[in-house]
């Protein structure tokens, strides 16, 4: 139980997401989305904003026309808590400048 409550470092987690780029975008875009709050929480704004700027990027690619598509699918990434929706407007409002 211990390694599954343990917050995977940003190198983990961005092998995470190279792997989920192939086989799962909407999980890439989490992931993204945690990498952007990891390198925040951690003072690396320039590196917080290159996963912002990744993580929107691949929000472009969803629609999100309805709550259901927009809905995470996991409560955290690396140990990172997820918005119930992700979408544009929530990451430009918990990124501010960033985004």
């Amino acid at each position: 139980m211990t390694n599954q409550t343990r917050a995977a470092s940003v190198l983990e987690l961005e092998s995470i997401f190279q792997q989920e780029l192939a086989t799962d975008r909407w999980a890439a875009t989490e992931s993204a989305y945690a990498l952007a709050s990891r390198y925040r929480d951690e003072g690396d704004w320039g590196k917080s904003r290159e996963w912002v700027k990744q993580c929107l990027e691949l929000l472009d690619g969803f629609p999100a026309d309805t709550m259901e598509q927009v809905a995470t699918t996991r409560t955290s990434v690396g140990g990172v808590a997820l918005p119930n929706y992700l979408h544009e407007g929530v990451v430009r409002d918990r990124f501010g400048e960033l985004a």
